[in-house]
């Protein structure tokens, strides 16, 4: 194709290969506020909902729990199912990213400022 032009058939083709990661980044992007991740504590008795962007999106609490006498353990049961969710959300953020980065040839550890 551009044949006797040196490195420069080598550019055309990396600056293809940026432009289709650039756009396989932004539908990730969008993917991931559609994605949801579910974490837990208390057995289950707390489950906090997140999109893989991390974002708090439903919150449900068994009514056993609701014990006056036990509101800190109430309070640290749903900030633990939070963090579990966020941490899933991460993780399958994470995932898209390795997916992506292999999909393109690029090695899976690779990391990439988006």
């Amino acid at each position: 194709m551009l044949k006797g032009l040196g490195n420069l058939g080598d550019m055309a083709g990396m600056m293809k290969k940026a432009q289709q990661m650039q756009k396989q980044m932004e539908q990730m992007q969008n993917e991931l506020h559609n994605l949801m991740v579910t974490g837990e504590s208390g057995a289950g008795l707390v489950k906090a909902t997140c999109s893989a962007k991390g974002e708090l999106k439903g919150l449900d609490i068994d009514p056993s729990i609701f014990q006056p006498d036990e509101k800190e353990v109430v309070e640290d049961l749903i900030l633990a199912a939070i963090k579990d969710a966020q941490a899933k959300a991460s993780q399958k953020a994470q995932d898209e990213m390795t997916r992506i980065t292999e999909s393109l040839g690029l090695p899976a550890d690779m990391k990439l400022p988006f």
